[in-house]
């Protein structure tokens, strides 16, 4: 990180509005920043593209941000980070990036010995990032499951083709999981709906808690972190323009 560098905006993008799983977090701890969030629902879903594709994306959403005077940028995205994010802090090197990853360590932490089954992209399963993950902490009890078309699903909003999805794709693990990796920041927003599916006593984990408290620490030991007594701003931004994402965005922003 180079001296001097201007304090401003924290950047936060998601390739719809599930990242404001992430950012709901974020602001729990960081109430005083200002954010920028961009929902890229234009190129939905990222977990469906090729590598390269998503590495093209994440640069120019990266570019953009930067120009609208960020000062870190928040990965939103678990297939994004998994594909892009070595090659963008490699890139800008001087710009801090904290990134989402599915929160399989947390299983090995917490409940390690429990039948785990990890919802992800096919993105994020096939990538060499969580790869590593997973081969560090396997439990040899996990099962990986790609979710292909579950985060444009969740993005459309739609409660019964929600409904219907999971009780095509997840019913046959009904009360066969104790511990549920949500490995995409859409899923949160449908954590509820999982639940009834799989019914039981379900631990569920996703990484957005952590990466909130790792922002923090990445600010405070660069003296990014704002100096702003009051609420901090949020401008949401998506390249659909749509405005009933924003609507359904600042709705999921006040849940918990």
């Amino acid at each position: 990180m180079q001296e001097g560098v201007e304090k401003g905006n924290i950047g936060i993008f998601d390739s719809g509005i599930g990242g404001v799983t992430v950012l709901r977090e974020i602001i729990k701890i960081l109430p005083n920043e200002n954010y920028i969030y961009y929902s890229d629902s234009k190129n939905n879903p990222y977990g469906d593209k090729t590598k390269e594709e998503i590495i093209k994306r994440c640069e120019e959403l990266f570019r953009f941000l930067l120009e609208r005077n960020c000062k870190a940028v928040v990965i939103a995205c678990n297939t994004a980070s998994a594909i892009a994010v070595n090659h963008l802090r490699e890139k800008y090197k001087n710009i801090p990036i904290i990134a989402i990853e599915p929160a399989y360590k947390m299983v090995h932490d917490y409940n390690y010995d429990g039948k785990t089954l990890v919802m992800a992209t096919k993105g994020t399963i096939e990538s060499e990032r969580f790869n590593l993950l997973y081969h560090k902490y396997d439990n040899h009890k996990t099962t990986l499951l790609e979710c292909v078309g579950l985060a444009d699903v969740i993005e459309d909003g739609n409660e019964k083709k929600i409904k219907d999805y999971l009780e095509k794709n997840i019913g046959e693990y009904k009360g066969k999981v104790e511990n549920l990796v949500l490995g995409c920041t859409h899923y949160p927003l449908v954590q509820k709906e999982i639940g009834q599916v799989l019914g039981g006593n379900i631990r569920f984990f996703n990484g957005a808690a952590r990466l909130a408290v790792h922002l923090k620490d990445v600010l405070e030991k660069y003296d990014l972190i704002s100096k702003n007594k009051e609420k901090g701003k949020i401008v949401f931004i998506d390249s659909l323009g749509k405005k009933e994402k924003e609507e359904r965005f600042y709705k999921f922003l006040k849940e918990e």
